[in-house]
């Protein structure tokens, strides 16, 4: 195994990580040896090259244009939402419909050492991310009396507490058929100024997850594309589980999804400044592409319409649609030709065991990590589309601790509360001022079943929580 394992690593300069060989015991022999035979060392030579070469995103955002897209204004055209409503509803009575929650970030931000799923951010009820979005998803199938498949992507760093954490809550009564947890996989660090890989132990290489787009790669070997083929399912509606508000299966978005008979459906929100920190989704060609808000040149965010709009407004909010048959044809050439989505390359500090076994903590970046992301499946798209969604009503991140202005716990309540305060004053009901207010999903989960379910009720004059017993 040693001779094996020292001639592979030498052909790539690869051979100090195995410096502490003969002080390491079997077992953890063993563990190392996994871990680099499941490292594709030519790969990894040929992303260290690639750190050394830009993008022209100057370029690219001058040849940019708004992407071919749903607004606002259309979506509320009356025929073509009924329409799209109806299409939609029908593919989700049909079972035809999954869903992707990506769920593969650790609370740290936030101050809580857990997966992110399981932070409490109900604003009354305190249920966890993880019951908000799955009691929504088990509302929606009711409502349409259907079942609606749950696929769990995990890390490495939250997969066994995750699973543990669904056990413990008997999977939030989801039928065990209806719920699959998958994990993503992972990528080495490497220094910086020589490409070598990163040890975190005198035993273990220094992984990360491989970014959210590892789903795709994830999907495909856990065997959950199979079984969502075998199934039935033909679209497959994937978020991130930090958005509680976020549309889940919305019949409009799959009904617009089918009508256009589009590979990729993505959400976007409208941009509220040019500079918000939002991937600007944005058409180049006859391609859909993102760009990163680090990498859009200041001057051309501010570039504006004659209009007065954003000429780049297009943010995106990892809300996806994608046709089954779609990532099966992305996953088939990623098995034929061993290319699958692009890598990118991020500069890190990354801590680290130096040649005499001791633990470094950098203090400035020292190496590099490559994550692949789900964006880069809307160029592979031949038909991809953007629908816009107010972020009032479909984005609401919980990403940064309270001291921060945006994306908190704090934020994020009261954008829950304030989605249903509209949708009952919307119903007619009236609702005093400084009322904190949360609907259980069972009850109403949309503006529409608020009012099916609370027109003609009195009005609301005290914090409540209203869930059916």
């Amino acid at each position: 195994m040693l001779k094996q394992l020292e001639m592979r690593l030498a052909s790539f300069n690869q051979h100090h990580v195995l410096r502490f060989w003969a002080e390491l015991d079997l077992e953890q022999q063993q563990q190392l040896a996994r871990q680099l035979e499941r490292v594709d060392l030519e790969l990894m030579a040929k992303l260290f090259q690639k750190t050394r070469e830009t993008t022209d995103w100057s370029g690219l955002a001058k040849r940019a244009n708004s992407p071919p897209s749903v607004t606002l204004a259309n979506q509320a055209e009356p025929k073509l939402r009924r329409e799209a409503i109806a299409v939609g509803e029908q593919a989700l009575r049909a079972g035809k419909v999954g869903a992707i929650l990506v769920a593969g970030g650790q609370g740290s931000r936030l101050g809580f050492e857990h997966p992110k799923g399981m932070f409490p951010i109900g604003p009354l009820s305190k249920r966890t991310l993880f019951r908000m979005l799955i009691d929504l998803l088990k509302a929606r199938a009711a409502h349409h009396q259907t079942r609606i498949p749950l696929f769990v992507m995990t890390s490495p760093a939250t997969d066994q507490a995750t699973r543990l954490h669904f056990a413990d809550e008997l999977n939030f009564d989801l039928p065990s058929e209806d719920l699959r947890v998958f994990c993503q996989g992972t990528m080495p660090a490497v220094d910086a100024a020589t490409g070598q890989l990163l040890l975190a132990s005198p035993s273990e290489l220094f992984l990360s997850p491989d970014g959210h787009g590892g789903m795709l790669q994830a999907f495909h070997e856990s065997g959950c594309l199979n079984e969502a083929r075998v199934r039935g399912i033909e679209y497959l509606f994937y978020c991130q589980v930090d958005n509680p508000i976020v549309q889940l299966c919305d019949p409009l978005v799959i009904g617009l999804h089918l009508r256009n008979q589009a590979d990729v459906t993505t959400q976007a929100i409208r941009k509220s400044h040019p500079l918000q920190k939002v991937g600007n989704i944005v058409s180049v060609g006859d391609r859909l592409e993102v760009i990163e808000y680090s990498d859009l040149p200041e001057e051309l965010a501010h570039e504006r319409l004659p209009d007065g709009s954003l000429r780049i407004w297009a943010g995106n909010i990892a809300v996806h649609v994608f046709s089954l048959s779609f990532l099966e044809q992305a996953a088939r050439n990623v098995t034929s030709t061993g290319s699958g989505l692009p890598f990118h390359v991020a500069k890190k500090k990354v801590p680290f065991v130096d040649e005499h076994g001791r633990l470094v903590q950098p203090a400035t970046e020292n190496a590099f990590k490559f994550e692949r992301f789900i964006f880069d499946l809307l160029p592979m798209a031949k038909r991809a589309m953007v629908v816009e969604v107010d972020a009032a009503e479909g984005f609401a991140a919980v990403k940064n601790p309270d001291s921060s202005p945006t994306e908190s716990p704090t934020t994020t309540q009261a954008a829950i509360m304030a989605q249903q305060i509209r949708w009952l004053k919307s119903a007619g009901v009236e609702v005093a001022n400084g009322v904190r207010v949360e609907i259980h999903p069972s009850v109403a989960h949309d503006a529409e079943t608020v009012r099916q379910h609370f027109t003609g009720s009195g009005p609301i004059t005290k914090d409540s929580y209203f869930v059916r017993n």
